[in-house]
């Protein structure tokens, strides 16, 4: 037997079993279970030690599951065709008849939903009869994942299986976009925001002050190493790590570059795995030289700023 569908009937087995899997997919790993069980999905608030104020996004393996579940409407189908399966969740209104459990969305009657782009996800999601609930396979608060030992860091023995798809591609969370009434963006991510305004024709921009928790990736403190952060840094301090999107002249032991030439796509990509390394490190501080607020840096700055409030 091929050795992904060997892994992915291991997955099925345990999710059927209203188990957590850590899941790949084009963003960061996801700790996945049945979206539709109660207990289910109780295992993943334990897990992460995730708030259960903290709703969950749920991946979907189809238009017609979701239909099951959620109400439509075209600002949706305008973005649904643009841009998934990708790195996109919609906000949608939850149908009264819907499955889905009160876990996974705080007991609001709307719904985080996306459509996983990994090739790994999307065919287990087409061997099971229900969505996958399925944050950040990590600690809440944590660095998100973007490999299997990533994930294992974070829970080691605790987890029952990890389906292995490589290193995530775009290696940030997915964009969330609120289609409830007027569309709104909740959380920068994946796709940029200057993309979605061109499909919708709107003008549309990150709304930080939203404090109702509808979706994930809204609290202060997130995405943190565990160590203090100092964004906007010309000199660093001796001894800490620099994390950098521009090639100095002189080499140094304590630079991390998330870029060379100030590729705003390569530097988020690489943006928690260089975070991981230098905790590994043991350095008491980290200083960011100042990004640029535009495309992915804007997202960058976003997953920085929230990282500073440790």
């Amino acid at each position: 037997m091929n050795k992904d569908l060997s892994n992915i009937k291991k997955s099925k087995i345990l999710l059927d079993k209203g188990e957590c899997v850590a899941i790949p997919t084009e963003t960061v790993y996801g700790l996945a279970a049945n979206a539709y069980s109660d207990k289910a999905t109780s295992k993943i608030y334990k897990l992460k030690k995730r708030p259960k104020s903290n709703p969950l996004i749920v991946h979907y393996a189809s238009l017609k599951m979701l239909k099951n579940d959620c109400d439509i409407n075209k600002n949706f189908t305008y973005l649904y065709k643009r841009f998934s399966p990708g790195p996109i969740t919609f906000i949608l209104k939850l149908k009264k008849n819907s499955n889905i459990s009160k876990n996974v969305t705080n007991y609001n009657r709307t719904l985080a939903v996306r459509f996983p782009k990994h090739l790994l996800a999307r065919k287990l999601l087409k061997k099971i009869n229900y969505p996958l609930a399925a944050p950040s396979a990590n600690i809440s608060t944590n660095i998100s994942p973007v490999t299997k030992e990533d994930v294992l860091d974070e829970f080691g023995k605790k987890i029952k299986y990890i389906l292995d798809g490589g290193r995530s591609k775009i290696g940030l969370e997915s964009t969330i976009v609120s289609l409830i009434n007027k569309p709104q963006i909740l959380r920068l991510g994946g796709i940029e925001v200057s993309k979605i305004n061109r499909a919708l024709k709107t003008n549309l921009k990150f709304n930080k002050k939203n404090k109702k928790l509808i979706a994930p990736g809204q609290g202060k403190l997130h995405y943190s190493p565990g160590i203090p952060v100092r964004l906007n840094i010309i000199k660093p301090k001796l001894n800490e790590a620099f994390i950098l999107i521009k090639k100095r002249k002189s080499p140094n032991m304590n630079f991390y570059y998330l870029s060379k030439n100030k590729n705003l796509k390569e530097a988020a990509k690489k943006l928690y795995k260089t975070l991981r390394i230098i905790k590994k490190k043991k350095f008491k501080s980290i200083a960011v030289e100042k990004i640029p607020n535009l495309g992915f840096g804007e997202t960058i700055n976003d997953r920085l700023n929230r990282a500073s409030k440790f």
